[in-house]
Formats: structure tokens, C-alpha cells, sequence
């Protein structure tokens, strides 16, 4: 799967219907990805139907890897986020989440494309585990 195809996945899985199309059109478009990916710090438009806040007590790399792999997620998943040195790429899950969690930059970890994601913006507590059955 391209790059686009899964920003697209995961935007149209787990983004209010109204914000999707001009958030895929924004993080498709060089000149305007950073104006896309930098609304994630403060991030209000998840869809509330496939986000579960993580519970205070296991929000933390170690844990949040634990739950997103006991829900499937594989060794290898697809980072966007308002972090440049992150944005764009395909790393190892424990790697992707040492690498961002808690910098305080908006981020999605994307695990299964348009079914299994985290998202962690930069109010504190603002971590989910984005989860939308087949």
C-alpha cells in the first residue's frame, strides 16, 4: 500500500466526515502538508464513534504497544505526524511510539490501514487507540 492510499485509509476511518476530503486533499499536496499535519497538535476531529482514550494509568509507550498489539497490530506501521523527522514513514511500532509519544507533537500511528490506529495530540491525556471493525 502507497504512502497515499494509507493516509487516505486512515483519515477517511477515523476523521468526522466533514474534515476528511480537505484533510486527504491537504496531506496529498507537498506545499500544504504542513498546514494539514500541524492541526493535529490540537486535533478536535476525530470521530468519536472509533476513539477510546487511553486510561491514564497506561499511557505509555510500553502499554499503548501492548493494547494496539493485542488488537492486531503488526511490527510495522505508518507514522503521520505534525514531527517532520516522523511524518511520512514506515518504522517498527515500538520505534515509532519511543519516537513521539509524549514530544507533544500530533501524531497518528497507523497499525492496520483504516482499522487499527493511535493518535496522541498535544493536550495531556490525549492519547486513543482508533479501532473500526472490518
Amino acid at each position: 500500500m502507497s504512502s497515499v492510499d494509507h493516509e487516505e485509509a486512515l483519515i477517511r476511518a477515523f476523521v468526522v466526515p466533514e474534515k476528511r476530503g480537505r484533510l486527504v486533499q491537504l496531506l496529498s499536496r507537498p506545499k500544504r502538508r504542513e498546514k494539514a499535519t500541524g492541526t493535529f497538535a490540537h486535533f478536535r476531529d476525530l470521530d468519536p464513534r472509533y476513539a477510546t482514550l487511553i486510561p491514564p494509568g497506561d499511557q505509555h509507550a510500553r502499554s499503548i504497544e501492548a493494547i494496539l498489539r493485542e488488537k492486531g497490530a503488526p511490527d510495522t506501521c505508518y507514522v503521520l505526524s505534525e514531527d517532520a523527522e516522523f511524518d511520512g514513514r514506515e518504522m517498527p511500532l515500538g520505534e515509532a511510539l519511543s519516537g513521539t509519544h509524549g514530544f507533544g507533537m500530533g501524531t497518528f500511528i497507523s497499525c492496520i490501514p483504516g482499522r487499527l490506529a493511535f493518535f496522541e495530540g498535544e493536550d495531556p491525556g490525549g492519547r486513543y487507540v482508533l479501532e473500526r471493525p472490518e
